[in-house]
């Protein structure tokens, strides 16, 4: 099958050839016919496999197509979206595919000023591609009128879920015209996101293309059961040793990215931080030092699982478990797109066992185990105790907690005592430069309407909590010639 089977403009199957597609892919196949005959779609397939053409080229169609076209500066089509790199990457890929057509897109998402969004709403557009948060903001200020809308899409629903974004994507409902056509795409396809298509979908047409929760067919997964104070020197060990030229690393804190990502520069390994609390210009400068391998290593949060789509990245690393099962499909996602290959290693420490097996039930598959390696203890400043993981029960349909937290499950489990690391023999590379690339120092608050996700954990300390980076640390060491305990003399980070 080729694009031009599905019923596409010339000019959009232009554009589509010069971006170098050959052929739709099952997604695209399964729902651009179904959009451009009108109909309302809830359409779940891996990430990587092309979700976004199959409802933007579609809905650029229908927007040429409408004879109500003219120059309204009220926009036709909504895409909502839950993160800012995904809105922008949609946006960027809606000015590509229409490069040859007359229709105006715009993005709006929080982090960057008002004013600008403002007046680009004012001079109009048909497509707008927005994250909850900045859209109701607008709206409330009375800079966008949505009486207009036809098309509305919920993309990466359960995401949207996670989020806790229900309440808004209610209160924009209640401004959309009655008469719409609505489309709803997410990676995962539980319950809860059918659940949540019944609330607005009229008769959709149900495209899913791969199993429930299933992970791309050539990424390489594999774990390595580790101690928690020992995960920052295999991690590494795993850089230097593997010469790994970008690998994104996941964290599940803000402020252990931060934290993460300064340990790993005084190994000598470029690295730099994203996530919700820094600002849209140091997120976008990291993303863009990434793509163009001036960084190493990228940690991330929860933030960076959607919307990052980065050619070819051949690494993904779960340095944390997520505690939401599901996240680790979107995660190692991030790799092995559009059909290129890449590899998923996740560092499991004994506290994180539970969370593994909530992991492996999703998958309905273990994740191959790999005998920990010798590697050398380095430099780096210590882990600070904050305890083991909080496991948190499921309730995203009830959408509570806007900050994007679900509710505890259970209490923390307490920490096994006494773990020691498995390290082996060899020394520190020695030269270790700091470049600084993650200490953007900027705080900002949290979007009141819940676009960062997460908040700081009582009693933890602000910034980085780096007591240890300006002090005086021990030399490199390995376990087994003094026979000490690892980390046992150096500060807390």
């Amino acid at each position: 099958m080729s694009f031009s089977d599905l019923g596409l403009l010339p000019e959009l199957l232009r554009a589509v050839q010069e971006k170098g597609y050959s052929a739709p892919t099952p997604i695209q196949a399964g729902t651009i016919p179904a959009i451009l005959a009108g109909r309302d779609v809830l359409a779940g397939a891996q990430t990587g496999t092309g979700k976004t053409a199959a409802f933007v080229l579609p809905i650029l169609q229908r927007l040429t197509q409408d004879a109500a076209h003219g120059t309204h500066p009220a926009p036709r089509a909504l895409v909502l979206t839950p993160t800012r790199e995904l809105a922008a990457q949609i946006a960027d890929n809606a000015t590509g595919y229409g490069h040859y057509l007359k229709v105006r897109s715009a993005v709006v998402f929080g982090g960057v000023g008002i004013n600008p969004q403002i007046d680009q709403l004012r001079r109009g557009c048909d497509l707008l591609i927005a994250t909850p948060g900045r859209l109701l903001d607008l709206s409330e200020q009375g800079a966008l009128n949505l009486s207009r809308i036809s098309c509305f899409v919920l993309d990466e629903a359960d995401r949207m879920l996670d989020m806790g974004f229900i309440p808004a994507i209610r209160r924009v409902l209640k401004l959309l015209p009655a008469q719409r056509q609505n489309l709803m795409f997410s990676a995962t396809y539980s319950e809860d996101i059918r659940s949540l298509a019944q609330r607005f979908l009229h008769n959709p047409v149900n495209v899913e293309v791969t199993s429930r929760n299933s992970t791309a067919e050539r990424v390489t997964q594999s774990l390595y059961r580790v101690p928690k104070e020992s995960k920052r020197h295999l991690l590494a060990h795993l850089i230097n040793e593997g010469n790994w030229q970008q690998v994104l690393v996941f964290t599940r804190t803000k402020h252990g990215a931060n934290r993460l990502a300064k340990q790993l520069e005084s190994a000598g390994i470029n690295s730099a931080a994203i996530h919700g609390n820094k600002s849209q210009a140091a997120r976008v400068r990291a993303l863009a030092d990434f793509k163009g391998l001036r960084v190493t290593a990228l940690v991330a949060t929860e933030v960076a699982a959607r919307g990052l789509d980065i050619k070819e990245l051949p690494h993904v690393v779960n340095y944390e478990l997520p505690n939401v099962p599901e996240d680790y499909v979107h995660r190692i996602g991030r790799t092995a797109r559009a059909g290129a290959s890449g590899a998923a290693v996740s560092l499991v420490s004994p506290d994180e066992e539970p969370l593994l097996r909530d992991i492996e039930r999703l998958l309905k598959s273990p994740i191959q185990a790999t005998a920990l390696p010798q590697f050398p203890i380095l430099n780096m400043p210590a882990e600070p105790d904050r305890g083991p993981p909080r496991e948190m029960h499921r309730d995203r349909a009830a959408g509570n907690g806007g900050n994007g937290n679900r509710g505890g499950r259970s209490g923390p489990r307490r920490p096994q005592q006494g773990q020691r690391p498995q390290q082996g023999q060899g020394r520190a590379p020695s030269g270790a430069v700091r470049t600084g690339a993650a200490q953007d120092g900027q705080r900002h608050s949290a979007h009141r309407h819940g676009e960062s996700q997460g908040s700081r954990p009582a009693g933890a300390p602000r910034g980085d909590g780096g007591r240890g980076f300006g002090g005086e640390r021990r030399g490199p060491r390995t376990q087994g010639a003094g026979g000490g305990r690892a980390d046992s003399g150096w500060r807390r980070a």
